[in-house]
């Protein structure tokens, strides 16, 4: 057995994280977003907040070699470009709270972002205005932070972006290329916090083997004219993932 495997073999949970990887994967292939409201939860019942921003940035840089040359395309890149450079000052105020609050408080609150983010996509809720560039500098600095603390990169995107009146096209693109570009800004945060952890840089190689396999084939799948029918699908695998990983059932 390799010196690498076997660390990454005891990491508790592995079944079940490869196999939510998986699933996250073929959610983000076909809608574009998803990944963290998926894995997050699930992950977090067997390992420390740190460990899990750490796995779900790199597997969400790994997905980028699978996703970006179709995003980088069609992506508006002033607007992710200014919705980065945003997140880039807060994502380290949300790796300080992230260290500082307990462990369970961590799940709860990624509880309550990933429920509410799935109550209101269910809901239809969605912000309907137009984002000037205030609004878009805002997004970045609320996901910043957010994901900083939590790995939930995207439930800020979702709610105030995912709704404008871009062509759906361009609206995926732009948030896997943000999303994208939040993983690396998140995962370079935790190395000068000195947060990294070399058996989880093995288990997240060993996770976006499928995690890419699984995004390329929902990326096969997209067609915007079954787009109701992906999301859908989406919800059901959101709200499992939510559920399953709620404290109040350890």
């Amino acid at each position: 057995m390799p010196d690498w495997l076997a660390p990454v073999l005891a990491v508790p949970g592995l079944g079940w994280m490869v196999f939510t990887i998986a699933a996250a994967g073929v959610v983000r292939g076909f809608t574009g977003f998803g990944t963290a409201l998926i894995f997050v939860p699930v992950a977090g019942q067997f390992l420390p907040p740190a460990d899990v921003i750490l796995l779900i940035t790199l597997t969400g840089v790994g997905s980028t070699v699978a996703l970006l040359p179709r995003a980088w395309k069609d992506a508006d890149k002033a607007e992710v470009g200014l919705m980065a450079l945003c997140a880039v000052l807060t994502v380290p105020l949300g790796v300080q709270a992230m260290q500082a609050l307990p462990e369970t408080s961590i799940r709860w609150v990624v509880t309550a972002i990933s429920g509410g983010t799935l109550l209101a996509l269910m809901t239809g809720w969605r912000f309907r205005g137009t984002l000037g560039r205030v609004g878009l500098g805002m997004i970045g600095l609320a996901a910043g932070l957010i994901g900083g603390m939590t790995g939930l990169t995207g439930p800020v995107v979702i709610l105030f972006y995912l709704a404008g009146l871009k062509a759906a096209r361009v609206v995926r693109a732009n948030t896997i290329l943000y999303l994208a570009l939040l993983d690396v800004v998140v995962f370079a945060n935790l190395i000068l916090a000195g947060m990294s952890n070399p058996a989880m840089i093995a288990v997240a190689v060993a996770l976006g083997v499928p995690y890419v396999a699984t995004a390329l084939i929902g990326q096969r799948l997209f067609d915007p004219a079954y787009e109701t029918a992906y999301r859908r699908i989406a919800y059901v695998v959101i709200a499992l993932a939510v559920v399953s990983g709620a404290p109040l059932l350890d």
